[in-house]
């Protein structure tokens, strides 16, 4: 008998749900896709939930804690960081942009998600203000254009997971210059 560890059964989890959603975040048709007995999902996980809460605690990780690390060890000024974060973020991957989907299909229907996702987008807006901020504008102002920033980045996400064509790195320049103005 074959036992995964818990990160493969995340990993099998943001599969299931950026194909199926949440529904698909079964433990017997995960153990049948990866080949194992459900024995080997209840050695990591309590329940589904707990799958679940280790889904999200990844993707905040992955898509907020490491892409700021990325960001803040990559680029020298603020504004710099801001620019490369915009890039980063409009250029994602195709997957990632089904699991960040997924995910906040997820939250419109579970408190624990929407949680997460509340959690989430305070961090990154928090993030992007600090940089305004550090670029000499005022707190009201850096949040403002955060929140503004933000949602162009979710607007060309939206967009480019609906079919619609990738921002060139030409846009994604004129945003951050628009917010920095």
């Amino acid at each position: 008998m074959r036992t995964l560890s818990q990160a493969a059964w995340v990993a099998a989890g943001f599969v299931a749900l950026a194909e199926g959603g949440v529904e698909a975040l079964r433990v017997e048709p995960l153990a049948e896709r990866l080949g194992v007995t459900k024995g080997s999902f209840y050695h990591h996980f309590a329940n589904r939930r707990a799958l679940h809460e280790a889904m999200l605690d990844a993707w905040e990780h992955r898509g907020t804690t490491e892409i700021i690390d990325d960001i803040d060890a990559a680029a020298a000024t603020p504004a710099e960081r801001l620019r490369h974060l915009a890039h980063r973020t409009m250029r994602s991957e195709p997957t990632n942009d089904a699991i960040e989907n997924a995910i906040r299909a997820w939250a419109a229907t579970d408190d624990v998600a929407s949680a997460a996702i509340s959690r989430v987008d305070e961090r990154r807006l928090e993030y992007t203000a600090t940089l305004l901020r550090s670029t000499g504008m005022s707190p009201a102002r850096a949040r403002r254009r955060a929140r503004l920033l933000y949602r162009i980045l979710i607007g060309e996400f939206v967009w480019r997971s609906s079919g619609g064509p990738t921002a060139t790195r030409a846009d994604i320049d004129d945003a951050v210059d628009l917010i920095l103005a």
